[in-house]
């Protein structure tokens, strides 16, 4: 086809590798491409909305369900509109949460012991910024055998309040958010979408579940 290129070729204009162009399309971000012998080719209109695509996905930090939307070139102005308009409010969510998160840290230079663990005040940094405030228990061993226990807990706390770990139902996840330990997930343009910052927050999830299970009333 003249005036057209490889899927190669389309993505390395914007720095992707194919792979991540054809898990575009299989999302529904990209129309399928023209074929000239049963190979993708990418004439200019293509190489403008993976141009979009990336815009969205990549500057944008858009899952892919809500960059379809403005990609796909199916939807009405004010139905993308929209769904830019909610990601941003997704993004200003996580500055917020991540201004928090570094305003802590500055906080916690403050600290002038060489061992962390030895501060004085870590108790009271624990109880104030923790899960472990949420057990009425003086000693850690004794509000760790607590938590682990599903025993004493603050009026109205529930076993997945103890454990935040626990895994909430999907419709309540921000996407954005490791359900874990609550941290930002890192994006990427390629492969699926991370439900989890770690394997370890995964592995605590999985252990809150069991807990969970296992402390239900029959």
């Amino acid at each position: 086809m003249p005036g057209a290129v490889s899927i190669g070729e389309a993505a390395a204009l914007y720095g992707l590798a194919p792979s991540t162009v054809r898990w575009w399309e299989r999302r529904g971000v990209l129309n399928p491409p023209a074929r000239d012998g049963g190979k993708r080719r990418y004439g200019d209109p293509d190489l403008r909305r993976i141009g979009v695509a990336y815009l969205c996905c990549v500057v944008g930090a858009m899952p892919l369900d809500q960059a379809a939307v403005v990609t796909s070139g199916k939807s009405t102005n004010s139905a993308w509109q929209g769904t830019v308009g909610a990601q941003i409010t997704q993004l200003e969510q996580r500055i917020e949460e991540l201004t928090a998160a570094r305003d802590y840290l500055r906080h916690l230079l403050s600290c002038t012991d060489d061992d962390m663990a030895e501060c004085p005040v870590l108790e009271g940094e624990l109880s104030a910024r923790t899960p472990r405030g949420r057990v009425a228990a003086t000693d850690l061993v004794t509000a760790a055998r607590t938590a682990r226990s599903g025993g004493e807990r603050h009026e109205g706390a529930s076993a997945r309040d103890v454990n935040p770990a626990a895994e909430r139902p999907a419709r309540d996840r921000n996407p954005g958010l490791c359900p874990g330990c609550r941290g930002p997930l890192t994006r990427s343009p390629r492969g699926r979408p991370r439900t989890y910052c770690s394997r370890a927050c995964r592995q605590r999830a999985y252990r809150g579940r069991q807990s969970d299970r296992t402390s239900a009333p029959a």
